[in-house]
């Protein structure tokens, strides 16, 4: 409990504005608390001001200190290069919408078994977030959705084939209509065209980002968000707990002589900067003497979500209506524990082709290079496909692979002359993220020969042996103990009171798909845990009763059933198991 005596100039600061932030944000706002969110990045408030492409780089690019403040951020180390999004929105600016419920091991996985039923526990949380984040299902198939459904076929795993369930408004297509999704309470949206630019900031409205929904009505109850502010400190107000409140400082974003440095008191902190700025702060705030009672395991089980990402850019001829679609829309499962999608990045994408070289089979930091200089020999077309030829984002699919199995490493900190955190990874020696999946270049050899296109790996792993990931996760982990993790089940810091961790660095395992939905998920259980500021006080709730979306005939949609290799096993075998889960679930709501 907080002093009343002292003077806090906000009851909750939100740092960051991403899954976990807008979240925080908005359902804080909504029982009561004066909330303010810290952004580092810029706010792009309406469609007109998204990058027109990606070589649009003032806009497209996210690196503050050479004055580029884009959507788009790349971190490089030594054992991953991570793809990220940066705005207020965070990575929802730039996500490719596809919302799943993750396979049941991540539920089981060993770093949170036994603290809860989590399958159980979060069931009516994912609900909530898919209503919340508009989610439905793509249905049409376009030409790569059948050649993933046909290679399935050909590999024994047809069964596993699924449409894609998505956030963005698939109606009325380039027609704006009042808001479809809360009542007419939030914004207007325009139909999805179908232009494959989800990736590049959707220029139409259609993308069901955080600023359509948590974030808007996050401000509409009373929250304001400062974009451009980028958090170097975190104190107990008390100076040992954090019980009496928190002294935060920011400074303005980018290499500026004047930094305005300032301060904000607030009563609790919710610590929401995505896996790698929320590792870096806590790191800082360690090694500074900020957080020292901050758990040994800071750090700990940082995931790449076990991912690679390809790429098959296809003959001239084969590229009619690659990218007429959302981003993703259909996926697969080759094995129990490999996920596959297709992904498009669109006309406006052509930049992106610098991420990407020749395909090169595994090896480690010695023999891939190697064997990449024998694929440019071998394969001088390839070349000039991969990088000369022009409508590079009209002619490429994107191969997006991820895998659910326990591996990880580790993020190490070392402070720098000027203040800084300098941040670095260690494998974990005894299940290393893996450098090379096999599963992911059988399939991208194979769209390769179907289509007459030319495969590709992305550099960092043909050159260095380095896997890309767009979904880094871990550092901060849930774990039963200050000796086991960081924070503890309801996502509180070890060690203090009033400070959470609420994104992607709290995730305690592989997702084995796209996480953003298990950090809405995981986030809105969280904060139901945090009271009304006024115990009498009604909440609203917002988006657990009030939201229901559509099929594609227009009836209200059920409640969703995992989709994953157990669930697509479940829906085609057992309806009637499928309807009790159904039923199950929707008891579990609050």
């Amino acid at each position: 409990m907080t002093d009343q005596r002292i003077s806090y100039d906000t009851d909750w600061l939100v740092i960051g504005s991403g899954f976990g932030g807008s979240v925080s944000a908005m359902r804080l706002a909504e029982k009561g608390y004066d909330v303010t969110v810290l952004e580092r990045g810029e706010h792009f408030r309406n469609e007109d001001e998204m990058p027109t492409s990606s070589w649009d780089l003032k806009k497209w690019l996210y690196m503050p200190r050479a004055g580029l403040r884009g959507l788009f951020k790349m971190t490089f180390f030594k054992d991953v290069f991570v793809v990220s999004g940066a705005g207020v929105g965070g990575g929802s600016l730039v996500y490719a919408m596809t919302l799943y419920v993750p396979p049941r091991a991540f539920f089981e996985d060993r770093q949170w078994a036994g603290m809860a039923d989590w399958e159980a526990e979060l069931a009516p949380h994912y609900e909530t977030a898919q209503r919340m984040l508009g989610v439905t299902d793509v249905v049409e198939d376009d030409p790569a959705d059948q050649l993933l459904k046909e290679y399935a076929g050909e590999i024994g795993v047809g069964d596993t084939y699924r449409k894609a369930r998505v956030g963005t408004y698939l109606d009325t297509p380039g027609e704006e209509v009042p808001d479809p999704y809360f009542g007419g309470a939030g914004p207007a949206r325009t139909g999805c065209s179908r232009i494959g630019r989800c990736m590049l900031g959707c220029p139409q409205g259609s993308k069901n980002s955080l600023d359509k929904n948590y974030l808007w009505f996050a401000q509409r109850d009373g929250a304001t968000v400062q974009p451009g502010r980028e958090v170097v400190s975190l104190r107990p107000v008390n100076g040992t707990d954090g019980a009496d409140g928190w002294d935060v400082v920011h400074e303005r974003t980018g290499r500026r002589r004047r930094k305005d440095r300032r301060t904000i008191r607030a009563r609790g902190v919710v610590i929401s900067g995505g896996a790698l700025g929320s590792n870096e702060l806590l790191a800082r705030c360690k090694l500074q003497g900020d957080l020292p009672k901050l758990s040994d395991r800071l750090g700990h089980l940082v995931r790449t979500n076990s991912e690679a990402i390809l790429v098959v850019t296809v003959p001239e001829g084969r590229a009619e209506a690659l990218t007429k679609r959302v981003a993703i829309t259909s996926s697969i499962y080759p094995d129990p524990h490999t996920h596959i999608e297709t992904v498009t990045y669109g006309a406006g994408g052509g930049a992106m082709r610098n991420l990407f070289t020749v395909l090169t089979g595994g090896g480690n930091r010695v023999t891939r290079p190697l064997k990449w200089l024998g694929q440019l020999i071998r394969h001088p077309r390839w070349t000039a496909e991969l990088m000369l030829k022009p409508r590079w984002g009209e002619r490429s699919v994107v191969v997006l692979v991820m895998q659910s199995l326990d591996n990880s490493m580790r993020l190490t900190a070392r402070r720098r002359r000027d203040g800084r955190v300098r941040m670095q990874t260690r494998q974990d020696p005894d299940n290393p993220n893996p450098t090379f999946i096999p599963a992911a270049n059988a399939f991208t050899e194979w769209l390769a020969r179907k289509t007459g296109g030319v495969p590709g790996s992305a550099v960092p792993e043909a050159l260095l042996s380095i896997p890309t990931t767009a979904h880094i996760l871990g550092g901060a982990p849930i774990g039963s103990s200050p000796e086991r993790g960081v924070i503890d089940e309801q996502h509180r810091v070890f060690g203090y009171e009033n400070l959470l961790v609420c994104d992607g660095a709290a995730i305690p395992a592989n997702v084995g798909v796209n996480p953003s939905l298990t950090i809405t998920a995981m986030t809105e259980r969280a904060i139901d845990h945090i009271p009304a500021k006024d115990p009498g006080a009604k909440v609203a709730h917002r988006g657990r009763v009030a939201f229901a979306g559509k099929t594609a005939s227009g009836e209200p949609e059920p409640l969703p059933i995992s989709h994953t290799l157990e669930g697509a096993i479940e829906e085609q075998a057992a309806p009637d198991a499928r309807a009790a889960r159904l039923r199950s679930s929707a008891a579990l709501g609050n």
